[in-house]
């Protein structure tokens, strides 16, 4: 006859609950996750591309960081019942996230996504470059010093910046966003000289960064979203844009808009943060957008430490300058030609990319 237990019932459950919590506890270090924090505080870090720079609305915190209730970040946020701290801001480099804005992680924070590296290459410079015609600016030189900027110091910053955001938030779910391509091989802006080539090579930029950036989450045991296959067929000059191209005023450049960040960026993150949706999109926008004051008035504590960082200064073509002039009368260009200056940037387009090869 077997011998029955004499443990109290009230023992036997206490005991079977910490296992089951053991048990928990070892299938979420088996799937190499962190414990995530049984909370709903999220700190939203990174640059324009995280704070919602192209959506042509922002909150008045005090700052130039072009924080929209529209980006991303704020969209989630009221779909899944988080409390957002909005530190993301315009022209963040690796340096800057890390000077200004890891302060607001802390143990209780649970949810985190970033994106950054972008400016660490010079995105607004080399689209500065590349946007000229080609007998004014050497795109493909901006193009080669970005990718050995990508290869060769950023998983370096990516690395390190990602230790310290685990260290400082250590119980938190890190969601690493990265970039679309921007063009899809032609150029409809009238002000810009895009050429199918140098669209081309600035596309698989932002793929090797996506690259060297999804190898740095993943070393660091982090989640990382491509947002590139989502973006095709919504580049700048598709029919239906996501990305913003040459835009008035000229700081909304290059960015996507607010179907961008709704229907692209919100699409694919929300996922990640592994939770039930709370609302629907129609429904977080509404409440994104009721969130506006509260984002603001949280922002200004920290608006000191963000007027310290440098926003993204894209510059439109400008065929008037000294430069220009004297670049023009170089080349055998007439600038009062509009045929003259397209044909003088295919020829040295031409030349330019048979120096590559």
């Amino acid at each position: 006859m077997k011998s029955r237990s004499l443990m109290p019932s009230t023992r036997r459950r206490a005991i079977g609950a910490g296992l089951s919590a053991l048990i928990g506890l070892g299938a979420a270090l088996a799937l190499g996750a962190p414990a995530v924090a049984a909370g709903t505080t999220y700190v939203a870090l990174g640059d324009s591309y995280s704070s919602g720079t192209g959506t042509r609305t922002y909150i008045s915190d005090g700052t130039s960081c072009q924080r929209s209730v529209y980006a991303y970040p704020s969209l989630d946020a009221s779909a899944l019942g988080l409390s957002l701290n909005f530190r993301a801001c315009s022209g963040a480099t690796v340096a800057d996230v890390t000077n200004t804005q890891l302060s607001a992680l802390s143990s209780t924070t649970a949810y985190v996504t970033i994106s950054v590296g972008g400016n660490d290459a010079g995105f607004a410079s080399v689209l500065t470059t590349c946007a000229q015609p080609s007998w004014l600016s050497n795109c493909n030189g901006a193009i080669d010093t970005a990718q050995s900027t990508i290869n060769n110091t950023i998983p370096g910053r990516l690395a390190t910046l990602y230790s310290s955001i685990r260290a400082k938030a250590p119980n938190a779910r890190v969601i690493v966003v990265g970039y679309p391509r921007i063009f899809n091989g032609e150029d409809c802006n009238a002000l810009t000289w895009f050429s199918p080539t140098e669209e081309s090579r600035l596309n698989a930029t932002a793929d090797l960064l996506n690259s060297k950036t999804a190898t740095a989450a993943s070393n660091a045991g982090f989640t990382f979203v491509n947002p590139t296959s989502k973006f095709v067929g919504h580049a700048v000059c598709d029919s239906v844009e996501w990305l913003n191209g040459l835009s008035s005023p000229v700081s909304e450049s290059y960015h996507p808009n607010v179907a961008g960040h709704r229907d692209g960026y919100a699409v694919l993150t929300k996922p990640a943060f592994g939770l039930a949706l709370k609302l629907s999109a129609a429904q977080a926008e509404a409440k994104a957008v009721a969130s506006a004051d509260r984002l603001a008035r949280d922002a200004r504590r920290y608006a000191a430490v963000d007027r310290t960082i440098t926003p993204e200064r894209f510059v439109a073509p400008d065929l008037t300058t000294p430069a220009a002039r004297a670049a023009a009368a170089r080349a055998g260009v007439d600038l009062s030609s509009r045929a003259s200056i397209d044909a003088a940037d295919r020829l040295y387009n031409a030349r330019q990319d048979a120096a590559r090869r």
